[in-house]
């Protein structure tokens, strides 16, 4: 049986400098507990409170001033100063609650506070660097990825010396095809020591929360890591383990907590991969891709996955690194694209601010984030949408991908039209959208076969009511006439 939750993120540290300034709360454990109240009200399964850890203040003036990141910030907050710049979440310090969101008393009353409205709590998981000025560099050199003067000397962008006092060289965190993370330190994850550190930290972390996101989490296996650093890895003895990191810690971290949830920040096609390593969800970044393109048969094609592979796939529009699905798709099109991610097998992934259409991309290393007024109608409909998504079919429920079919003579306009059934007992809903910018038409057979002929079908998306022949919707197919990027979901 299908599960299907839905998960929220949140970027902790800009949220709750809004919070102290709008009611005056300190900390997360000051939160009250009525807070969570639209959230459960929604239907959300999980929150993710992105960005809690403890960063290192030093990396700031060192790192995040680079005249990239800049223009970012331009972009982003008009009037942003200098002490807008929090550095990011992401260049961990180590795993303890960052002071300015509380201690681990606060992190222990939240999660006690979402799990008595049925909510779990999901936090960051970084496993391929620490910040590159982390205490960690001192007291466990070994989990780090280190190298010699002459490394330094050729690449001082790749590497550096983090201590002048000492001759220690170090690599900084990266991802194979881009520039290094300057602020980052490389974690070397053929060292048996890393880990067994990285391991127990995650042992630890099943006390404070129920599941973690694993950031960058393909950069971590063998095959990845070794074609990143291999000259290093060959310079310095290390070999490439026989076993992969991540089967490894996941199942020494559900041996101690089997309900403690992974979740994969994967790319580059290796999603299947990690969730065969363990991983109890992925990223679906090429959903999201092919929705901003607009290519309706792509996204058809996709929805035609193993539908174990589906069932382990994070479904989303937009996300801390994503552009706003209001930006990037518009406001008609994004609420097609909800629609769509909102009623398919996986997890239904949300980004603090999507409800009310925010646009503005936030780069993670500012503390501050632009007002920004709700979008007409945008709130009214997530409200309705999730309203109707949190209901038990659409969480436990069979789904089934259709095909629609020609309405009418040589009009290819149901090529436009996406459309699948779930079922549960004797409930039914279809779920139909037009993901074009034209009006599209098309017929959708239904099994009414022994159905009484007045056929009663319920449009509750738009709150309309419709009566069909069944015979009709049996053997020719249900009419659909559907203006640009909008949707109906049936129950009958």
């Amino acid at each position: 049986m299908n599960y299907n939750p839905s998960i929220y993120e949140i970027n902790s540290r800009v949220w709750l400098k809004k919070l102290e300034r709008d009611m005056g709360i300190l900390s997360l454990g000051e939160i009250p507990d009525s807070y969570w109240n639209s959230l459960t009200e929604a239907g959300m399964d999980y929150v993710w409170l992105m960005g809690v850890w403890q960063t290192s203040e030093s990396v700031i003036k060192k790192y995040c001033f680079e005249n990239g990141l800049v223009k970012s910030y331009k972009r982003a907050l008009k009037d942003w100063t200098e002490k807008d710049v929090i550095g990011s979440p992401f260049a961990v310090e180590e795993y303890k609650i960052n002071s300015a969101l509380g201690d681990r008393q606060s992190l222990i009353k939240l999660e006690s506070a979402l799990n008595k409205k049925g909510i779990k709590l999901i936090l960051d998981f970084v496993p391929n660097h620490f910040s590159a000025e982390s205490s960690l560099l001192k007291s466990n050199p070994e989990i780090f990825l280190s190298v010699n003067k002459e490394y330094f000397d050729n690449d001082p962008h790749t590497f550096y010396q983090p201590f002048k006092e000492n001759q220690k060289y170090f690599a900084h965190g990266r991802d194979p095809f881009f520039p290094s993370w300057q602020d980052t330190a490389q974690v070397n994850f053929f060292s048996r020591q890393a880990r067994e550190y990285l391991t127990n930290i995650l042992l630890e972390l099943t006390a404070v929360c129920d599941g973690v996101r694993c950031d960058m989490a393909m950069l971590a296996l063998n095959n990845v890591f070794q074609n990143t650093w291999g000259g290093v890895l060959t310079k310095s003895g290390f070999e490439k383990p026989l076993t992969e990191f991540w089967k490894d810690a996941i199942e020494e971290t559900k041996n101690k907590r089997a309900d403690f949830l992974f979740i994969a920040e994967a790319y580059w096609d290796m999603e299947w991969d990690l969730q065969q390593l363990g991983f109890d969800y992925t990223y679906d970044k090429k959903l999201t891709d092919r929705l901003k393109s607009g290519n309706t048969r792509a996204v058809y094609e996709h929805l035609l996955a193993d539908k174990e592979y589906q069932n382990k796939s994070l479904r989303f529009l937009e996300n801390h690194d994503e552009e706003r699905a209001v930006s990037a798709l518009g406001k008609e099109k994004s609420k097609a694209a909800a629609v769509i991610i909102s009623t398919i097998l996986g997890m239904r992934f949300y980004y603090d601010g999507q409800f009310d259409g925010k646009k503005i991309k936030l780069p993670v290393q500012l503390g501050r984030e632009p007002e920004e007024a709700a979008i007409l109608g945008l709130p009214e409909f997530y409200n309705n949408l999730l309203k109707i998504s949190s209901h038990e079919i659409f969480k436990q429920g069979e789904w089934k991908l259709l095909n629609p079919a020609n309405s009418w003579g040589t009009n290819d306009t149901y090529k436009n039209i996406l459309t699948w059934q779930w079922s549960l007992q004797t409930e039914n809903r279809i779920v139909i959208v037009n993901y074009s910018d034209s009006i599209s038409t098309c017929r959708v057979k239904l099994d009414l076969l022994g159905h009484q002929e007045e056929f009663v079908i319920k449009d509750i998306l738009n709150d309309q009511t419709y009566t069909r022949s069944a015979e009709e919707v049996y053997h020719t197919g249900l009419f659909i006439e559907l203006k640009p990027y909008q949707s109906h979901i049936f129950a009958y």
